[in-house]
């Protein structure tokens, strides 16, 4: 999500250049879907995470259709739902596999729905979009499938959303320096907000919901910042390869489902591999 630290919006954003009451109210939305679901029957978090995955794949796919870019989207949608159970029901290993599986099928869909003609441009589209944000949303039933799953889980989009309102709040108020000509409404002082606060959500989440460390829960609060800024990034970059805008406009006040998960698919890895080291 992009710092906004001048401008006005006819949505009634202000200086945020946002619809603030609209991404407040999705937000909370959001949340009470993700906290009824991963604590209630936690199974039941799966399909909402497929869902708004396929839905940001789907974003993706429309925006390389702009440039001509051709990537099916049946069995990436295929492919994300194989590997959430895979992931879940397997482990890691069955994720992997359902990968590769994958990856393989779109190569051969594309040699046979097309000529020659892009078809390294076409297969390498496709086998990135099963990868991102595909795969990597598979780690969240990696997070989900231990006995403390909802906790895993809660923590990391907690630390994750927090990089987002951190940096969001100290790029309006502070915001004066650049960080990159990518996304130029980024800051640094909204890179440090970011980091305060992922590294106190993430010290207290820990330590109250897993009985970890202080110094676990800040390291990887203090990591998630980062990736969420590298998550944000990356997409800037798609975007502008893509000389368009925005991927969706489905969340009023937010965009497109990708620009929820951006730094969400980013950040995933390194928090399940630093939770499973830390915890078992």
């Amino acid at each position: 999500m992009e710092e906004r630290t001048a401008g006005t919006s006819p949505g009634g954003g202000g200086r945020t250049g946002r619809n603030l009451p609209a991404a407040i109210a999705v937000g909370l939305g959001l949340g009470a879907l993700v906290l009824g679901t991963v604590y209630s029957i936690k199974e039941l978090f799966l399909p909402v995470v497929t869902a708004a995955v396929g839905v940001g794949a789907l974003e993706l796919i429309k925006a390389y259709a702009t440039r001509g870019i051709r990537v099916p989207a049946v069995p990436v949608l295929a492919g994300l739902a194989t590997m959430q159970a895979a992931a879940y029901w397997g482990g890691p290993q069955w994720l992997l596999a359902a990968f590769a599986i994958f990856a393989f099928v779109l190569l051969i869909w594309r040699m046979f729905s097309a000529g020659t003609d892009g078809y390294v441009r076409d297969a390498s589209a496709s086998v990135f979009t099963l990868f991102y944000p595909a795969m990597l949303s598979a780690f969240v039933a990696l997070l989900l499938k231990e006995g403390d799953g909802d906790h895993r889980v809660i923590i990391f989009i907690a630390v994750t959303v927090a990089s987002d309102i951190g940096g969001y709040i100290a790029g309006v108020l502070f915001g004066r320096h650049q960080l990159t000509v990518i996304s130029p409404k980024k800051t640094w002082e909204g890179l440090a907000g970011s980091v305060v606060a992922c590294t106190a959500v993430g010290a207290w989440l820990v330590t109250w919901l897993l009985g970890g460390q202080i110094w676990q829960g800040a390291l990887i609060g203090a990591l998630a910042a980062v990736l969420a800024t590298v998550g944000d990034l990356i997409e800037s970059m798609i975007k502008r390869d893509l000389g368009i805008k925005d991927l969706g406009s489905i969340l009023p006040g937010h965009g497109g489902l990708m620009d929820r998960l951006d730094s969400l698919v980013t950040t995933l890895v390194p928090v399940w591999l630093l939770m499973t080291l830390f915890f078992g």
